[in-house]
């Protein structure tokens, strides 16, 4: 299982997140880094062990600009493998993502406006090069597509993973940097009826969420308040073996 740091860039700089309320977002106080410079972040994470880097360009999320230099010199500076969110709509843009060392992109279903996009994502970049995030705000998808309206959070992942996709990422925004916990019982219902590697983000607290996720055979977790916070240890995680 991967423990993967969130970097979330907001204005250029790195932003603590809070139950998904952008407009409240601070810049990030960290007791591994005293940096809010998003190259600056990633290299400390690097230097703790870590090996795969979550960002969320909220700059592109919400039309403001787009980090694409900083995903590049994050790349060529750590070597890190990179996962990102900026809020991709159209292949030209995740060609472009690609094209400056992004290893993976997130399609997020808050910015989905059309479902064929995956289909076509998918079968021009590979499974392996694109991933969903099934957005959640208070148990609801938070989605522009065709698939949002009645359809629940489990019917929505079962018609992406229609779409060819082989990983996904359950994030809870109403839980980001709460200090609330993983919705459990929704990942547990979730691996029992979808068949693609799960990533898990929103609520982590400590090293116990952590270890009871490795138990539902999740592929991956995202953390960020927890560790910033010191409530979840480098120390912990390589105890755990989960880094090294």
């Amino acid at each position: 299982m991967d423990i993967i740091p969130v970097v979330d860039i907001l204005n250029s700089e790195v932003v603590h997140a809070v139950k998904g309320n952008r407009a409240e977002y601070k810049p990030l106080k960290s007791v591994l880094c005293n940096s809010t410079d998003p190259e600056i972040v990633a290299s400390v994470l690097k230097k703790y062990g870590f090996k795969k880097l979550y960002i969320a360009d909220l700059d592109a999320i919400l039309g403001k600009g787009d980090n694409t230099d900083v995903f590049k010199n994050i790349s060529e500076q750590t070597g890190l493998h990179l996962i990102v969110d900026a809020g991709v709509t159209e292949t030209k843009r995740a060609q472009l993502l690609f094209q400056n060392k992004v290893n993976q992109v997130i399609i997020g279903t808050e910015t989905l406006q059309n479902l064929n996009f995956v289909r076509t994502a998918v079968k021009l970049f590979g499974n392996e090069k694109i991933l969903v995030s099934l957005d959640l705000m208070k148990n609801k998808v938070l989605c522009k597509s065709e698939l949002s309206g009645s359809m629940g959070a489990l019917e929505v992942a079962f018609e992406i993973q229609k779409m060819g996709v082989s990983q996904m990422i359950f994030l809870d925004l109403a839980r980001v940097g709460s200090n609330e916990g993983i919705d459990l019982a929704f990942v547990q219902k979730f691996k029992s009826s979808i068949n693609v590697d799960l990533l898990v983000g929103g609520g982590v607290r400590n090293i116990r969420d952590i270890l009871l996720l490795e138990n539902l055979h999740v592929s991956g977790v995202l953390v960020a308040t927890a560790l910033h916070s010191g409530r979840l240890t480098v120390e912990e995680l390589k105890q755990a073996k989960l880094i090294t």
